[in-house]
């Protein structure tokens, strides 16, 4: 149940620097769409993971920072490809649309994607840490008002 409201409330984890306000709003919708379908290949037995929109949006941002080296663009190249024609039902240009990835290129994109999964669940998990500390804190709060007041 966890991750089922996960996938519509966890931040997406984009490369600090300020770029994530450029974020298209059209990532963001496929961002949830996506992680909803990785919620029921979970229950399938899947490993949950990051998805390609996640990991679009994450590299978008990093390529905003600084040039990205030839493994990490084509990885962004071939991610955007697939993002774009499940969003948006369009394909990306032919001359700079990667088809496929050698295998340590897709060992560098299931790493990432692994990164990514693992950082919104322990952002997720502080939150609910940092919630149930604030309602500790209310609790008590109110009960001491109660003691003082005797009520």
């Amino acid at each position: 149940m966890d991750d089922l409201v996960g996938a519509v409330t966890d931040p997406i984890i984009l490369m600090p620097g300020g770029w994530g306000d450029t974020l298209p709003d059209w990532i963001k919708s496929q961002i949830t769409l996506e992680r909803l379908a990785q919620n029921i290949r979970a229950l399938k037995g899947e490993q949950p993971t990051g998805t390609d929109a996640e990991v679009c949006a994450y590299l978008y941002t990093r390529s905003l920072e600084a040039p990205m080296d030839s493994d990490w663009t084509q990885i962004y190249l071939y991610v955007a490809g697939q993002v774009v024609a499940k969003a948006k039902g369009t394909e990306i240009p032919e001359d700079i649309k990667v088809d496929s990835l050698s295998d340590y290129q897709m060992a560098l994109l299931k790493d990432l994607k692994g990164w990514i999964y693992g950082h919104r669940v322990n952002i997720r998990k502080e939150r609910q840490r940092a919630e149930k500390r604030q309602a500790k804190a209310e609790t008590a709060a109110r009960e001491s008002v109660q003691l003082r007041l005797g009520v």
